[in-house]
This record gives structure tokens, sequence and C-alpha cells, in this order.
């Protein structure tokens, strides 16, 4: 029996995604998914197995936090032995509070999404988170990080690193990933209007390409990445780009077509743990300038371009590169990003090592708890 409790199923950001690929893939009828805010009818649907029972606490503030945590300390009472993976700092959080309010027996897991690059990105809010699930990472019996920078970053951060491993999210291949020469001159960012995506340094670097290049061509999706965000559109009068060269298309039901489109992927975040999207264009054929955040340079390797993170002139230059590769300089590059995932991170492997770890096979944590409490 598994439960797995995050903080929501609404969106289809990096957790929600990789939690949504191994329910739909490698989970038996015998699982329970929590999200302490709600679940959407597209990650239903994205999971299509009606043998999952679903829960949504609809905590949406301290208020009705109580309530919320009550209900999933019931939950738990009525699956006693289950193994609960909890995704996410404020799941990993409520979660270890409701099972030992429940007198939870089974084994207690956690999943951590994100490094700790620029934690000046984040709110006031999910400092704390950080810190408290800090205090508490030794009452759990494992945690599971999705990359190594973020392991090594939170165990630096006071994360009890005794029972903690690392377990890279894993992509779908494509049938036919396009691999012709090109010349490129597309460029696309995927991420949310949110601080951490760095969307001015993506705006300030395309604004330095698109006055060298008239053909350069730039397109930003995900939400809020809209005409009608007012702080959007003053972070692109800032940068100097020309709206009209930048097609913001928002969120996306089908991501395929963004990266059958563009040439290139760009990400400018200051902080990520593994970036979803930067494995996911490589599987597709789409070489990637990134930003050194989490593990995107071991991710990318020798197909793309790593700049440091808050440096649009470097940003801009590694973009300004990859525009003037030959045709058959960006077909090689194409190949050999999509073996690189196929050989690193492919689905079937990942979800594999995730049942493992659910099902206790070659002790891969271990059952030991301190006592809860925080000093």
């Amino acid at each position: 029996m598994q439960i797995h409790v995050i903080t929501d199923f609404d969106s289809m950001d990096g957790a929600q995604t990789m939690l949504a690929r191994i329910l739909r893939d490698g989970a038996g009828s015998k699982v329970v998914v929590v999200s302490l805010n709600t679940v959407s009818d597209q990650a239903r649907e994205r999971i299509a197995n009606p043998d999952i029972q679903f829960h949504a606490l609809n905590i949406v503030g301290v208020s009705t936090a109580p309530a919320g945590l009550w209900k999933l300390a019931r939950i738990f009472r009525r699956h006693r032995h289950a193994t609960i993976l909890c995704w996410m700092y404020h799941s990993a959080i409520f979660g270890l509070v409701a099972a030992r309010l429940a007198g939870h027996r089974g084994r207690i897991l956690w999943t951590v999404r994100q490094a700790l690059d620029d934690t000046s990105s984040m709110g006031r809010g999910l400092r704390s988170a950080v810190h408290v699930a800090a205090r508490l990472s030794r009452r759990c019996d494992g945690i599971v990080y999705n990359s190594e920078r973020a392991r090594s970053q939170h165990a630096a951060a006071g994360f009890d690193d005794r029972r903690a491993l690392v377990i890279p999210n894993g992509v779908e291949i494509p049938s036919a990933p396009d691999h012709s020469a090109r010349q490129p001159r597309v460029f696309g960012i995927a991420a949310r209007h949110n601080p951490q995506k760095d969307h001015p340094t993506f705006l300030a670097a395309a604004a330095r390409l698109a006055r060298e290049m008239p053909d350069a061509r730039f397109i930003a999706v995900g939400p809020r990445m809209t005409p009608d965000n007012p702080e959007l559109a003053r972070q692109i009068r800032s940068a100097g780009l020309d709206p009209s060269r930048v097609d913001l298309r928002g969120p996306v039901s089908d991501i395929s077509a963004f990266y059958t489109e563009i040439d290139v992927l760009v990400l400018s975040s200051r902080t990520e743990g593994f970036p979803n999207v930067v494995a996911e264009a490589m599987s597709f054929g789409r070489p990637v300038v990134t930003t050194d955040v989490g593990d995107a340079s071991a991710i990318v390797g020798d197909t793309g371009t790593v700049v440091p993170p808050r440096d649009a002139g470097m940003l801009a230059d590694a973009m300004r590169r990859m525009a003037q590769i030959s045709p058959e300089r960006y077909a090689d590059l194409s190949r050999r990003a999509t073996q690189r995932i196929r050989g690193r991170y492919a689905l079937p492997d990942v979800i594999a090592q995730y049942q493992s770890v659910m099902e206790d096979r070659e002790a891969a944590v271990s059952p030991a708890r301190d006592p809860l409490e925080i000093r």
C-alpha cells in the first residue's frame, strides 16, 4: 500500500509531472494520493488510473491548516501500515506530523525537488518550510532527492543525510526525435513567471541577441507568461526588448509542440533541482543553453552550454554562439542530446528506482527514526 502526499496536484510543475508519471506507469491498485490543496481534472486525466484514490484537503491558509492536518491523520489511520512518500517541503512537514498523530506504523519518506542555489529567490514562507523540514528530517525514514546538488546543499543546510539517496527525474523519449540540420534561430523558455526562474535575465539576453540578429525569434510558455501580466510587460520594457519579438503563449497543454517548434531551449533560473524542461527538450533533440543550477550541468554534459546564473551578458553570448553553429554541428548536438537522455534518464528506469524505494527492496532506506522534536 502506498500513500503519496503532495502540496498541490493542480499545476503540472516538475514534482506533479514526475508523480503523475509514476502513478500512470508504475503504480498498482493500492495507491492513495493526497493533495494539501486541490486535485485538478487534468492531473486525474494524465494518470488515467481509476483505481487510485484521490483526496484534496483544500488547505488554503493558516486558518484551514488544523482541519486539513486532522483529515490527513485520519487517512493515515485507515492505512496504518502503508508506505508514505511526501513530495516537497510543506507535504513533508504535514505528513510527518499527521503520521505522528495517527500512530502510523509504516515508513515515511520524503522527496525534495529543488536545490538551494539561491535561497533569496524563495519567498519567506518557503524559506521557513526549509528550516522546519531540516529540523524534522531525522524523523523520516529516508529522503529522495532528484539531484546530487540538492542533496549536498540540503545536507549543508542541516538535513539528515544518513538515509538520503538521489533518483533523477525520468523522461519520456519521443518515438521519432527531430535531428535535422538547421541554423538555430528560435529560442524558447518554458517556466512559470516566478523570481526563481529569472525571466528578466532571459529577456535582457534576448534583447541583446535581437539587436544583432533580426531573424532571431523567442517563444515563452508557462503560467502567467501572457501579455496581460503587467509585471512581465514591465520586465520586457526594462530589458529593452521589442514586445513583438517575444511570443508569450502562457500555459500550454501540449509541451511537445513547443519543443518541436523551437531550435534551442534556454533556462535562466536562479535555482532548480532537476530541471525537467532541460531533459525533455534534449529528448526532442534540442540543444540547451542553461544557467549552472541544480543538476542542469550534469544533464546537459557536452551537448549544450552552461553559464553562471543572473548574468545576462554571458547568457546572450551563449545564445549567440549557439545561433552561429553550422547546421551540421547542430544536427550532431541534437543527436547526442537525445542519446544522453535515453542513456541516463529514461522514464522506465527511474520509475523502477522509485518502486524499489517504496517497496524497501535492497534496504534502500533505513526504518530507524529519532524522536519527533524541534530544537
